[in-house]
């Protein structure tokens, strides 16, 4: 055993579970291929000022559970603890947004960190895709990834998950309501750090979980109360397209999420089975973004969905995918002249695309069946000296037993032939 184990809070992904991970993520990718995302990937550390500028200077995320560090040239810089600054900053550095096809529509998987408390479903290292649509504010846009988001775990299998939805408002009624909520919430008896949080950013206080913080917050000023008309009627069509679709949806007026940088549409995917970790993913609208991070006006709508607590949204539901098997054939060759043999064939019904492996490290025969049982293969192809004179290899069920000679020549279609 080693000395070191994985830093607390982060975990391993390793066979046979890391099969479940990975068929996850191309289950949510699935979708936004067809719908003309492409794939993106970005540095996994970037500028501080990104995320402070785009996240948010309030948000617990920049003030409590960024992993940071300084360069030896004195660079600050921050492991990514979000997928939607880092995406747009490329976008905008590689300039799609003048290439005069917007929206830009791009999609992404990877690791992110924050330095959080760890429990079930809530680590310090964490796996997300996410899906990012650049340079439009038309309500189908909006409507169009809730859609393929709610499809991607439709089509695990997920029935459990419901989708909460709001609006946020924009710079245009905001300000109001932000003036109301920041005078209902001063009244309350809070602790300093929130009381501080009332005055940059008072929407983040709706989001805080603490139970005491909560009860106050009955009676507090609602956003919907003060939309104004065009944003009203934004949320309205979004509401509308999803119904048509079939996708029901729940408004939650209480929904702000924790990021400053949402406008009008938010919304959040939550699954019951997994306790306090309810939520699976969410996004929204963040019309603003763009120019806060430097760049020019780029009303923009994303969101990103969590592997890990997918996975577990599976479990809770006792869910088991229907994957493909690691292995489908396994060659156990019985002497070095067999050996050299079925290793070329192994080479050719991979290349035929069968999931094929080898009894390596000079096995016998009873230690190389055991491999092949273990290995879950469906089928066994097996030679000795006197196969190969006769220019033939075994095939074997290692589910029957029954075993047949095959021509060595013929192989590979023997093998498709049985696998189907």
């Amino acid at each position: 055993m080693s000395t070191f184990k994985a830093p607390r809070g982060t975990y391993d992904l390793i066979p046979p579970a890391s099969a479940a991970y990975l068929a996850v993520r191309d289950a949510i990718a699935a979708p936004l291929k067809r719908s003309g995302y492409g794939y993106v990937e970005t540095p996994g550390f970037e500028n501080v000022e990104l995320f402070a500028r785009g996240v948010g200077e309030s948000t617990d995320i920049v003030t409590k559970e960024m992993y940071t560090l300084t360069t030896k040239g004195g660079d600050q810089l921050a492991l990514r603890p979000e997928g939607t600054a880092s995406v747009l900053r490329a976008a905008l550095e590689a300039n799609l947004h003048k290439a005069g096809n917007l929206p830009v529509k791009l999609w992404y998987s990877g690791s992110y960190y924050r330095y959080e408390r760890p429990q079930k479903g809530r680590y310090r290292h964490f796996s997300q895709v996410g899906a990012e649509a650049i340079g439009a504010e038309d309500p189908a846009l909006d409507a169009e990834l809730i859609i393929l988001a709610h499809d991607a775990y439709r089509s695990l299998g997920l029935r459990n998950f419901r989708i909460l939805l709001n609006s946020l408002g924009d710079a245009a009624c905001r300000p109001a309501y932000r003036a109301a909520l920041q005078d209902f919430l001063r009244a309350l008896d809070l602790d300093e750090d929130t009381r501080r949080r009332i005055e940059i950013n008072p929407l983040r206080v709706l989001d805080d979980k603490r139970e005491a913080v909560q009860k106050q917050l009955v009676g507090a000023p609602v956003l919907g109360d003060h939309l104004c008309e065009e944003c009203k009627r934004y949320h309205e069509q979004v509401r509308e397209l999803l119904t048509a679709e079939g996708v029901a949806f729940e408004d939650d007026p209480k929904l702000v999420r924790g990021l400053d940088y949402y406008t009008r549409t938010t919304f959040e995917f939550v699954h019951d089975g997994l306790g306090s970790q309810s939520a699976v993913g969410g996004g929204g609208r963040y019309d603003g973004l763009s120019e806060m991070i430097g760049g020019p006006a780029l009303p923009s709508v994303g969101w990103a969905l969590g592997v890990d607590r997918t996975v577990l949204a599976l479990e809770a539901e006792g869910i088991e995918l229907d994957l493909p098997p690691a292995t489908s054939v396994f060659a156990v060759p019985l002497g070095e002249e067999a050996r050299k043999v079925l290793f070329g064939t192994v080479a050719a019904l991979r290349r035929a695309g069968v999931a094929t492996d080898f009894a390596y490290g000079g096995k016998g025969v009873k230690a190389a069946m055991k491999a092949a049982n273990r290995s879950g293969a469906r089928l066994a192809v097996i030679a000795g000296e006197r196969d190969l004179e006769e220019g033939v290899v075994q095939l074997k069920d290692l589910e029957s037993g029954e075993q047949t000679p095959v021509p060595l020549d013929g192989v590979v279609e023997a093998v498709r032939a049985r696998l189907g």
